[in-house]
């Protein structure tokens, strides 16, 4: 995280600004700024990373040094890091960054450092194409597999920050709309937070217009109750699935063989309907080929699918041909303008991407997404 300075611009080289709010504590080192450990405080900084030409990486990838300092002519490389010390200061930056009123929030997920989460929203900013402007929140991880029980415990220790953060987001007047992009243990933080919002205030804030959940690693159960709580008024919720994904299948043993979210099959029932009814798109993710040994990372590491985050959804693009076709069915699915899920052809990116058109024969009685997403938000007892 040590920025370099640039002699010169690097010919085809792009720059990434984006603001950094953390929980985490500082390190006291240049070189990774924050720990894995808590603190009590938010901090706010101001960090630029520079892209390597396209023609020097691959799109949905990550270039990392292979040395310091950094190469930008092939490498990923922090050029600037400015700790903001107070909410004006916060709110300068995003006068000066804003992009048509759109805010890009990510919310990345288990075993990750500082680090780790800057170059990976760098890297989804740059290859969407995104016209937003980005925001990373990043809770107190300590990136080793076998501290799950921490990091899950630092992601409800997050959550009045990240919800402090949505609603400054919220009450700016230049912020027209918000997308949250919440990555694998980020999202049960995501859900948390607006189900936190839902119960303090009512509701969502309607700026919060589109939330995408991918890899979610949440109890189906629990899911259900997350989205009732949240209040009549919610966002548009997208999830990436993936029954292959075998970072979801460790999460769903330690926690006592109980399914995940993110692993279901949403073609089959009962999660088709209840889905549907719910009013929730899911994109299946399984056949899409990934460079990721545990293929949990599929959305950000498939070039089209994170164009299509960008382009269709972020921005607000919407499609108006009643008629999907397979080359824009999947972008009618993210940009919530298909009529209804059944609507959709199955179609293809890259590979394969099952949709929820294909009919599934019935399976055996399995654990489903709970019959609670129907339901109303139960009236809260009253205590005098």
């Amino acid at each position: 995280m040590a920025p370099i300075a640039l002699t010169a611009p690097v010919p085809g080289a792009s720059t990434v600004d984006m603001l950094v709010a953390t929980t985490r504590e500082p390190s006291g080192d240049p070189a990774t700024l924050f720990s894995g450990e808590r603190d009590a405080n938010t901090f706010l900084t101001d960090v630029a990373v520079s892209i390597p030409p396209d023609t020097a990486r691959k799109s949905g990838t990550v270039q990392w040094p292979r040395k310091l300092p950094p190469d930008p002519t092939k490498e990923f490389a922090v050029t600037r890091v400015r700790q903001l010390q107070t909410l004006d200061e916060a709110k300068s930056w995003f006068l000066q960054h804003d992009v048509e009123g759109n805010a890009f929030v990510f919310v990345h997920g288990f075993n990750n450092r500082y680090e780790d989460s800057v170059y990976r929203l760098a890297q989804i900013v740059h290859d969407s194409d995104v016209k937003a402007t980005p925001v990373l929140f990043t809770w107190p991880s300590r990136a080793n597999v076998f501290d799950y029980n921490y990091d899950k415990e630092s992601t409800n220790y997050s959550r009045t920050a990240l919800e402090d953060i949505l609603k400054k987001l919220s009450d700016a007047p230049k912020v027209k709309s918000i997308t949250i992009l919440a990555h694998s243990m980020g999202t049960w933080l995501t859900m948390e937070t607006l189900r936190q919002m839902g119960i303090r205030d009512g509701n969502v804030p309607a700026k919060i217009e589109n939330v995408i959940l991918a890899s979610p690693d949440i109890d189906l159960d629990v899911f259900a109750k997350q989205f009732v709580e949240m209040g009549h008024k919610r966002p548009k919720f997208t999830i990436f699935v993936s029954q292959d994904d075998r970072a979801l299948a460790l999460s769903s043993f330690i926690s006592g063989d109980v399914s995940r979210l993110g692993a279901i099959d949403p073609s089959a029932e009962p999660y088709r309907s209840q889905l549907e009814r719910a009013g929730i798109t899911a994109i299946d993710l399984t056949k899409v080929k990934s460079e990721d040994g545990l293929h949990h990372g599929k959305f950000a590491e498939s070039p089209q699918i994170v164009q299509l985050i960008g382009t269709r959804l972020a921005t607000g693009q919407t499609l108006t041909d009643s008629d999907i076709s397979v080359g824009t069915g999947i972008a009618a699915v993210v940009a919530g303008t298909a009529r209804n899920v059944g609507n959709v052809a199955a179609v293809t990116v890259s590979a394969p991407v099952s949709m929820l058109e294909n009919p599934m024969p019935t399976p055996k009685k399995k654990k489903v997404v709970g019959e609670t997403l129907a339901t109303d938000v139960p009236t809260p007892v009253k205590i005098k």
